[in-house]
């Protein structure tokens, strides 16, 4: 079976499949108060639906093997990790063809919001330290039944993500 080493998340590196922002530790120029700071705008997403705020609680597996993927064909997907790091794999969009086999693997500190690009292949996010991750999944209303379609990988591309 494949093995996919996770690997820290960079700006370079995620590029292929969204962006992301440390919401915890927000850098740049901020509209400051007597007692805040802004800092405006760090993540932008359109959407012609309202947008639905949803938390998951994913338990951690004995082994990280992913035999399944998601995409959406509409929409974008934010995920915040709230209580834990998460790592979370992606593919490159690929026309409804699963290319389990080109999945890339990413820790994601605690607090920062990711943005997978629409029709990025990828699965619920799994805990890197806790037995159980609370992350919150952003995306427009009802996508998970409306514009959700999920993948049995082939046994070729199924893998197993290491730490």
């Amino acid at each position: 079976m494949l093995k996919i080493k996770a690997e820290p998340i960079t700006l370079e590196n995620f590029a292929p499949f969204g962006q992301f922002y440390p919401m915890t530790a927000p850098e740049g120029y901020a509209l400051c108060g007597e007692i805040h700071r802004f800092f405006p705008d760090r993540m932008v997403a359109d959407s012609e639906k309202r947008v639905g705020y949803s938390p998951i609680v994913v338990k951690k597996p004995e082994k990280m093997i992913i035999t399944q993927q998601e995409y959406h064909n509409t929409t974008w997907e934010m995920i915040l990790p709230l209580d834990d790091d998460m790592i979370v794999h992606c593919a490159p969009a690929s026309a409804g063809t699963p290319v389990g086999h080109l999945s890339k693997a990413f820790i994601v500190p605690k607090g920062t919001l990711i943005k997978m690009n629409t029709a990025i292949w990828h699965l619920a996010p799994l805990p890197v330290n806790n037995e159980t991750l609370t992350a919150m999944i952003i995306l427009p209303e009802c996508t998970y039944g409306l514009d959700c379609t999920v993948a049995d990988l082939p046994a070729d591309q199924q893998f197993e993500i290491v730490v």
